[in-house]
């Protein structure tokens, strides 16, 4: 049995303070009141979902797509406080994507915060690719998904794809299966956006890249995600990717239907992705704008410091609406009875102190 006692945290966006969690097996057995006053200035946040992370620790997942690029991965974001992410795939080859999934199918007995993968592409719209490679770029076919997804073996949790090009069969059976689906990487009209999220398209990626704009006469896909009642998107708050007073509009209209990702990368100089870091972001050798250098926690530092957002709520949407989307609220993203002690130490200024998983101390 763990014992935190004189604690504060953050729950449904009201601050607790003087409290003592306990945990045993690896979950939170009860929350109740501390005899003293908090300790130290210093409080406790869940640990932080990423739901779409290429690379961390020195490895590019695609470009060595192996068990040990995976475990690598891991021990890093754990040290940063991502207790739970999908590893990320942009549009490769059919050869690369079967190695990546080969690899994940192989580490998952032996998994800790990586919950699977996330597909992005190579089913995209040519005219909206950002960084991703074009020659990759193809329409899905019915019986490929059924192949691809026989072969994952549930290890494929979300998918990012162009909807307005897709047979609406390819998407019902992704949903069918329990895969997410991502709009991304489109030029969907609103009209053709509105009705991928009515047939049952959860989620949105990277909101405002890759994708139609907002036009006065056109209003595009954000305008479509805005306005309809449940669609979710993920947004990169580095301020490269969108400009802060964006996320700042943006969360005033999602409310807790917006949530964070990094999209982040790490150097790579082999294979059709290569990275090169420049200044707080990364490019590929043409100097096209392609992942980020942000962590989780620096996220949600900017979310509060940019674009004034209330840190309960910044911290919510790094943990329980990523959680929720997954469908995996009952396991994680809280700090609530029966949910995993995946939880981050941080002081008053957001800097990490400790980390914990599955009631584990992570060393940082």
């Amino acid at each position: 049995m763990l014992n935190l006692s004189n604690i504060k945290f953050y729950q449904n966006n009201t601050l607790y303070e003087s409290k003592s969690i306990n945990i045993q097996d690896g979950k939170i057995v009860s929350i109740g009141n501390a005899d003293g006053k908090n300790s130290a200035d210093t409080f406790i946040v869940p640990g932080f979902i990423d739901l779409q992370i290429y690379g961390a620790g020195g490895r590019l997942f695609s470009a060595n797509p192996t068990v040990e690029s995976l475990t690598i991965m891991e021990d890093d974001l754990l040290k940063k406080g991502t207790t739970g992410f999908l590893a990320c795939m942009a549009t490769n080859t059919p050869d690369v994507f079967n190695e990546c999934i080969k690899a994940a199918k192989e580490h998952r007995t032996i998994a800790k915060n990586c919950l699977g993968l996330h597909l992005e592409g190579p089913f995209l719209n040519p005219k909206r690719l950002g960084a991703h490679v074009p020659e990759f770029v193809r329409k899905a076919s019915l019986e490929e998904i059924k192949e691809l997804l026989d072969f994952a073996d549930g290890v494929i949790k979300m998918m990012t794809i162009a909807p307005e090009l897709q047979d609406d069969r390819v998407i019902a059976y992704l949903l069918d299966n329990g895969v997410v689906v991502s709009l991304g990487h489109s030029n969907a009209t609103h009209q053709e956006a509105t009705n991928a999220y009515n047939k049952g398209i959860q989620t949105t990626t990277h909101l405002f890249n890759a994708m139609s704009p907002v036009h006065h006469r056109e209003p595009g896909i954000p305008t479509a995600i805005f306005n309809h009642h449940k669609a979710m998107a993920s947004i990169i708050a580095d301020g490269r990717h969108v400009d802060f007073e964006v996320v700042k509009f943006a969360k005033k209209l999602l409310e807790d239907r917006l949530f964070l990702i990094t999209d982040a990368v790490t150097e790579c100089s082999n294979g059709p992705y290569q990275h090169v870091k420049s200044g707080d972001k990364f490019v590929m050798p043409d100097g096209t704008l392609s992942g980020s250098s942000l962590t989780m926690l620096q996220a949600v530092k900017n979310c509060v410091i940019h674009c004034g957002i209330e840190l309960a709520e910044a911290i919510k949407m790094a943990t329980s609406y990523p959680a929720k989307l997954m469908g995996i609220d009952n396991l994680m993203g809280q700090i609530a009875l029966g949910k995993q002690a995946n939880l981050l130490v941080v002081d008053e200024e957001l800097a990490l102190q400790k980390v914990f998983f599955k009631g584990q101390t992570v060393s940082i």
